[in-house]
């Protein structure tokens, strides 16, 4: 699949670098002290949980990033299913550098084929509706970049992906400033004065403030940790004039009913923060 805008070379290089530096610091003396720097190897990569595999093109770009003469041949692409004993890739290249990416590779896709896979379960439970799964900013730190990506790969949608590229007037800031009629006007002559185009969201926590936002006319409101019959009073009353993002506390089981309250978006953290991993080894591959 496509990456998403922010999966940058630039972006992931960043990523690599720091990851490999926190491992291997001033060598792998296991790898170094056994074996042999000229000695080329396979290995493959081998589900073993039924899953939606992701990562795969990330660890093609990790292998080539530390070692651009290793090789990889995909057997399943980012994205497709898989089941216990299925072989996503096979690499070739050093044992050396086999050895040293190991644990990079199978961390990252671990994780993200888990994240990718719990979203694909519950974006399934919103077929047939018009309402998109949005991930959040519940994220493990300097691990966004792959957290994200796995919503992407699992059939979500990608909420903002961090303070820059998006406004959210949350509680706290709403509290804190006053009102939401004034955050929001402050919020636009912000962006007029610093030449800014960013969308606006505001949290709401009742339907009072929720009239607020629509008169205040911003581009998208959330219904914050609201039952059933009051997210549904609430779509109603902004009746399309902007987009609304239903949001806390959401489960698995209450996706369809919320859905069905004609929300334009649902966001869950459950997806990022409450994802199992999915049980991956590389192991060697001898001819």
């Amino acid at each position: 699949m496509k990456r998403p805008p922010y999966v940058t070379d630039k972006a992931l290089k960043q990523f690599i670098k720091s990851a490999l530096e926190e491992d291997i610091q001033d060598g792998d003396h296991s790898t170094l002290s056994t074996i042999p720097a000229d000695l080329v190897q396979k290995a493959r990569c081998i589900i073993k949980q039924n899953c939606i595999v992701a990562g795969v093109e990330l660890a093609e770009f990790i292998f080539k990033t530390f070692d651009k003469n290793m090789s990889v041949e995909v057997l399943i692409k980012d994205g497709e299913s898989a089941k216990p004993g299925d072989i996503a890739f096979i690499v070739t290249g050093k044992a050396q550098s086999i050895l040293q990416t190991e644990r990079l590779v199978l961390n990252c896709m671990q994780r993200m084929s888990g994240i990718a896979t719990l979203t694909h379960d519950w974006d399934s439970r919103l077929v047939g509706t018009k309402t998109k799964l949005l991930d959040t900013r519940k994220t493990t730190p300097n691990f966004r970049i792959c957290e994200k990506w796995a919503v992407a790969i699992g059939g979500g949608t990608n909420h903002r992906y961090g303070l820059y590229d998006m406004i959210m007037l949350k509680d706290n800031h709403i509290d804190y400033n006053g009102s939401i009629t004034n955050a929001v006007k402050m919020c636009k002559d912000y962006l007029k004065r610093n030449k800014k185009k960013l969308k606006i969201e505001v949290e709401t926590r009742n339907l009072d403030e929720v009239q607020e936002a629509i008169n205040a006319k911003v581009d998208r409101i959330m219904l914050d940790n609201m039952d059933v019959p009051t997210m549904k009073k609430a779509v109603e009353l902004i009746n399309g004039r902007c987009e609304s993002e239903a949001s806390g506390g959401i489960t698995r089981e209450m996706l369809k009913d919320v859905a069905s309250t004609g929300v334009t978006y649902i966001s869950a953290g459950a997806l990022t923060h409450s994802a199992e991993n999915i049980d991956i080894s590389l192991k060697a591959l001898k001819d």
